[in-house]
Formats: structure tokens, sequence, C-alpha cells
């Protein structure tokens, strides 16, 4: 029995959301895929250790060059660092997709690629590029570029390929590079009160160390931490304010700059919400709310808003923000509250009184459509799907 038009055209339509709806989301996970493949753990638990899973898992385009037991274990007998460690194998994972046919069908033979670790900024040079290049007799070999040359790994297999978002590919032996190998201080070895004052945050670093906060920061360092740090000229505007404060309130409000966990741009952008800091005790909740339009991420307090106007390190588990204007918690401060709405005679429905807020008009103007969540965009296709097929 032949389907109505009206039928099959809706089936096809649902059919069509759902694929869509899939593919928006497709995501992948490093450590789920890897431990599919026992002769590959050891690797899959350095990329855990080091949080460079969570790092690949960031990435929508990566190739990541996996190394079995054998070959972690000679790499692992150097005696170097975790940290250094993370260094090697950030190495291995590469900023473009590589798939295995692509592999036998690059451009003149050979590529150079960039690798995570050329991304962090920590590889001086070329040393953070990979070359590969393809040999006689269809294999493959890769070195790192700061190797004068030397392609010491090749490739042996596929492990997994999703176009173009993630290919797992595994290779011979760790890629050499004395660069990643050179011994790398630990996030818990790095003076943060030293780096933020080179880097435009030194009467913040100043007011941490008189305060006695900056050893609170620096034990918070290993179990993940992102500090907010104002700038120079806005610490030094606010010093008025800060020097009426009793010692404790200024330590407080010194923590308040602190979240205890790391938090990349990208989790603040994609986790908007109420965050603790290290300021929280108990009743005290001493939070913020993280609030981002587009690129730009607001830090609000219910007394000031501040946004971060740019990153002074990002080592995992250690990222430091700069923001333009110093963090006033409502503990501390007298809140600023708009005033509310005054009741209008009823017009249609989504008009906005004279009394709203500019900037709530201008977010709902904005919004649209685009305001509506993932859930409620498939419910209303899903009923119109559902009404079509009652007509």
């Amino acid at each position: 029995m032949q389907k109505p038009p009206a039928l099959t055209a809706t089936l096809a339509l649902f059919a069509l959301f759902l694929f869509l709806l899939s593919s928006s989301s497709q995501a992948h996970n490093i450590t789920h895929i890897l431990d599919q493949h026992p002769s590959l753990s050891t690797f899959n638990h350095y990329l855990s250790l080091t949080h460079l899973a969570t790092e690949i898992n960031r990435r929508q385009t990566i190739t990541v060059l996996a190394l079995d037991n054998a070959a972690m274990s000679s790499l692992i007998s150097k005696g170097l660092s975790v940290y250094t460690i993370k260094n090697v194998l950030s190495l291995h994972v590469l900023v473009d997709y590589f798939g295995a046919k692509k592999l036998h069908q690059l451009t003149h033979g050979t590529t150079l690629a960039s690798s995570m670790f050329q991304a962090t900024g920590v590889a001086a040079g070329t040393s953070g590029y990979v070359n590969i290049t393809n040999l006689k007799g269809g294999k493959v070999g890769f070195g790192a570029e700061d190797n004068g040359g030397t392609l010491n790994s090749f490739y042996v297999k596929s492990v997994l390929e999703m176009p173009y978002n993630i290919s797992v590919l595994q290779i011979s032996q760790a890629l050499t590079s004395a660069e990643a190998e050179a011994p790398t201080a630990g996030p818990s070895q790095l003076n943060l009160t030293a780096i933020i004052s080179k880097q435009g945050c030194k009467a913040f670093a100043d007011l941490l160390i008189a305060a006695g906060a900056d050893s609170t920061f620096e034990t918070n360092i290993d179990g993940g931490l992102t500090v907010f740090c104002p700038t120079d000229s806005v610490v030094n505007a606010f010093l008025p304010k800060y020097k009426n404060l009793t010692a404790s309130q200024k330590v407080s409000l010194l923590l308040y700059h602190g979240v205890p966990v790391y938090q990349s741009l990208q989790d603040l952008k994609s986790n908007n919400g109420l965050v603790n800091t290290l300021a929280t005790d108990k009743a005290k909740k001493f939070e913020f709310t993280v609030q981002n339009d587009g690129e730009v991420v607001s830090l609000e307090t219910q007394v000031v808003t501040a946004k971060i106007t740019g990153t002074v390190i990002d080592q995992e588990p250690l990222v430091v923000y700069k923001v333009n204007k110093v963090l006033q918690p409502t503990e501390l401060f007298k809140a600023t509250v708009a005033p509310a709405p005054k009741e209008v005679a009823a017009g249609p429905a989504d008009a906005p009184s004279d009394d709203t807020p500019a900037d709530q008009t201008a977010d709902s103007e904005k919004n649209g459509v685009a305001g509506l969540d993932g859930g409620r965009l498939v419910s209303v296709i899903l009923s119109f799907c559902v009404g079509v097929l009652l007509m």
C-alpha cells in the first residue's frame, strides 16, 4: 500500500531532522576510544594523567599518534617527569586531520604538521612541528622537526577514523625531540605572583603577598586553579575602597578572584552560571556568575560586571585571565539592583514595556529563535511532524 504524499514527506522530514541533530552533536572521547584497545592502555592512562585527554576532546579536528604499551615503556624508562611526558605526548597530537588514505596522498610526498605542543607556545621555533613523509614500499615516516630531519617512527595502522573529526593512528615508537624532553617545571613549582607581575598584574600580586593570600592560591594549583587578575590600572583605581576593608575582608576579596578548578576559555563560554570561589565558606557563598556573549566572557557579581581581556598563562591545571575590573562580592559591597519594571496595560505578548532595561530588550531582540535551547527546538519540530501526520 502506497503511503500518502503528506505522510511520506513528513517521514522524510523527520528522518532528515534526526540526522542533522545527531551530526551537529557529534563529539569524540579519546579515553573511550582507546579503552577498546588494551595494547594502548598505558598511552590512554598518560593522556588522562596529563590532562591531554580533555584538550583532545575539546578540539573538533585532531589526529592522535598513539603508542602501544611497549613504546610507552621505552618512553617512561627515560625517567621524565609527568610534566615533561605531557610535552612529549602533546607532540603526538596533530591539530589537523590525517586518515590512512591522506598519509599516502601527501602533496610532494611530505608535509609539516603542527602539533598541540607547538600550539601551546611552549615549543621554540619549529620544534613543535612533525614531519610526515611517504617512503619507499608504502611506509610512512614521522619525525619531530627539531630532530635533524630524522624519521624515527613509522605508521603501523589506523585505530579509528571519524572524518574530519578525529583520527587515531598507531605509530611504532615515540617521536624524539630535545625540546619536548627538556625538563619542565610542574605547575606547583611555578611562582604565580612572579608570573602575573610580569604580565601587567603586579599591583594585584603585591596585594596577594601583603595579605598572605598568595599561599592559598599556590596550594590550590595542583588540584586545578583559575585566577582572574585585575590589571595594574584597575587595582590602583580601586585602592581607596580596598584600604577601608579589614584584614580578613581583604583576604576574602583577594580569594574571590580564584576558582578552585581549571576552566579553559572554552569551558567558561560553554558552562555559564554560578561558580564558587576560594573565598566560599559554608553560608558565605562568595560566588559570581559567568556569562558569555559570543566570544566575550563576563563575570557578574551583582555589584560589578567584569570582562576577561586576555590570558596570562594557560598551562593545565593552572590558568590566569586578565579582567578589567576588581571583582566585588555582595558579602562585602552593596549590590547594585536594577529597578523592577512597572506594570503596563496588556499589549502584544512580545512587546517590551517602556520601563524594560535597554540591555534586556536588546537581548530579547537578539536572541529570538536562537534563544530556543536544544530540548525546546526538538519539541517544536516533533510537534510539527505529529501535526502533519494527523492532517
